[in-house]
Formats: structure tokens, C-alpha cells, sequence
């Protein structure tokens, strides 16, 4: 299927067969995608095979991983083409190159922190880095309500947040990631809101209108854009309302939502529809990929 969709100056050629998987191969959850400096496009999955490498046109290169993760939920690329995996389940994100050999561990794997503790980690969502100085930030997640700072070399700086709705506290850590000035964007899924901190975990503001805010990216070209992944609702009274989420919103920095990627209502069936939008990435043409878990 190919049909265009979005709106305003981001409209999209959608094609859903773009990746041409190996005989006998499937994603089965798309949990997270990536793309490096060369545009080649990382796919974090579900799958017996849990990354898997294209071109930028789809062709398969190359994967790795089988066995090596409980469930992928987050991948993010460094300016070194390195990857940070996330696997919640088993409550550690560890750093690989791009051929997969392991660099280092952050957090004891298999082994969680007290749930509610706030210690790192239980069953954390997402990586991302501090431009300049490689630090990472770590979204923790689905048993915490906090966001980790380490240095490169791994060493816990400091941590913050706390389970509530009020600034800088957190209803569901779902995505984590930076701009280029630095400042750290959290996706609070259930508060339906992007919180923004700067590199000492300091409020500094947050966006709203939004619906169950799960993926989220920054593009690395100037100007930066924000994409969101939204989530359609999950409760049985409100879980036939149209225009809620399964959708994709691309932001300016100050907020401002610049396109609406995705039709009134979830689905497979028509173009644009989507169930989970869980990851995106663009690469340096510009081009959008969605990663989807159902």
C-alpha cells in the first residue's frame, strides 16, 4: 500500500511494505526504530530477531541480538553510531555498537529495583543523550516514576521525579529525549502531557493536548522538529470516541504542532491509520518511520 498522508508542509507517502524482511521472518512488535549517520534504519522488535537492519530504501542488511533481550521497549543512537537498548523486562539498558558488541551494562539485569523506590531500575522505557557531554538519561518507567542522569561511563549522577501530576512529577515515564540546547523532554503518558527539564532536572515547562503521549523524537537537523506518538484511549467508556491518539504529531521546539500524521479512528485498514505509534525516527532526507506495537 502506498497513499499519502498528514497535513500542512509534512505530508507523507505511506508505505507499509517498505521493509523487506528475510523469508520467514516477522517483527512481531515494532517497540522501537533508530537511524544512524549513514541512514541506515535499526529496528528494535519483538521478534526472534530483535534487531534488524535496513538501507534506507528497505533492504535487509544485517541483524543481531536473538536471545539476548525479555522485551525490547526503547533504542536510541549516539553521535558515534553506538546503541542504547532498553529492555524493560529486564530492568537494564545496555550500550552496543552497531554490529552488536557490548560496551556497557546500566543497571543489574533480571535483577529490579523496589517497585515504587525510585532507584534505578524497574522495568525502564527509554535512553537518551546530553549533546556535548554523552551523559545519559535513562525514562524509568513503567515500575518508577523517575528520569536517571549517568555519566558516559556509566555512574548514576542523580535522579528525579516522583509519582503525581503536578510539574515534575510523573503519571507513567513512557520516552525520553534531548535537543540540541540540551534541554529533556519526558513523555507522561497517563498525564497526557510532555514535561521539559533542563540538564539538572528542573521544570521548565510542559505541553498539553495531547492523548497518551508514548513515542518521541527529536529530529537532529536544524530547525529541530519534535515527533509524538500518541496512544488511542484504553478505557472501555471512551475507547470508540474518534480523534484520540493512534496518531503522530510533529511539533516546533516552543510546542507548537505544526501536522497531524493519522486517521479520526485506530486501525490496519485504511491509510494512516495506526494502533500504537510506540517509535519513530527521521532520517536525513527528511524520511519518517514509524514503529508500531498492537
Amino acid at each position: 500500500m502506498s497513499d499519502r498522508v498528514g497535513d500542512g508542509a509534512f505530508i507523507y507517502r505511506e508505505d507499509t511494505h517498505w521493509a523487506r524482511l528475510p523469508r520467514g521472518w516477522s517483527f512481531r512488535e515494532v517497540a522501537d526504530v533508530a537511524v544512524d549517520s549513514r541512514d541506515r534504519v535499526f529496528v528494535f522488535c519483538r521478534g526472534e530477531h530483535p534487531v534488524i537492519i535496513f538501507d534506507r530504501d528497505g533492504n535487509f542488511l544485517d541483524s543481531w541480538g536473538d536471545g539476548m533481550f525479555h522485551r525490547p521497549h526503547g533504542l536510541t543512537i549516539g553521535p558515534d553510531d553506538s546503541l542504547y537498548c532498553v529492555d524493560d523486562l529486564d530492568h537494564s539498558v545496555r550500550k552496543f555498537s552497531p554490529d552488536g558488541k557490548l560496551l556497557l551494562t546500566l543497571g543489574e539485569r533480571g535483577r529490579p529495583a523496589p517497585r515504587h523506590s525510585g532507584l534505578p531500575f524497574n522495568q525502564p522505557t527509554k535512553a537518551a543523550l546530553e549533546p556535548g557531554t554523552g551523559a545519559i538519561y535513562v525514562a524509568d518507567g513503567y515500575g518508577n516514576a523517575a528520569v536517571h542522569k549517568f555519566s558516559p561511563e556509566g555512574d548514576l549522577m542523580f535522579s528525579w521525579g516522583r509519582f503525581g501530576t503536578d510539574p515534575g512529577e510523573f503519571n507513567l515515564v513512557h520516552s525520553v529525549c534531548t535537543d540540541q540546547e540540551g534541554r529533556v523532554y519526558v513523555a507522561d503518558r497517563e498525564s497526557h502531557r510532555i514535561q521539559i527539564f533542563d540538564p539538572r532536572g528542573r521544570y521548565i515547562t510542559q505541553w498539553n493536548n495531547l492523548h497518551r503521549p508514548c513515542g518521541l523524537h527529536i529530529s537532529r537537523e536544524a530547525p529541530q522538529r519534535v515527533y509524538i506518538g500518541e496512544l488511542p484511549p484504553s478505557l472501555a467508556v471512551n475507547m470508540h470516541y474518534p480523534r484520540l491518539g493512534a496518531r503522530l504529531t510533529v511539533h516546533d521546539l516552543e510546542g507548537r504542532r505544526l501536522a497531524a500524521v493519522g486517521a479520526d479512528t485506530p486501525g490496519e485498514e485504511k491509510p494512516g491509520q495506526f494502533i500504537a505509534p510506540h517509535g519513530m525516527a527521521v532520517d536525513s532526507r527528511g524520511d519518517l518511520y514509524l514503529g508500531e506495537v498492537a
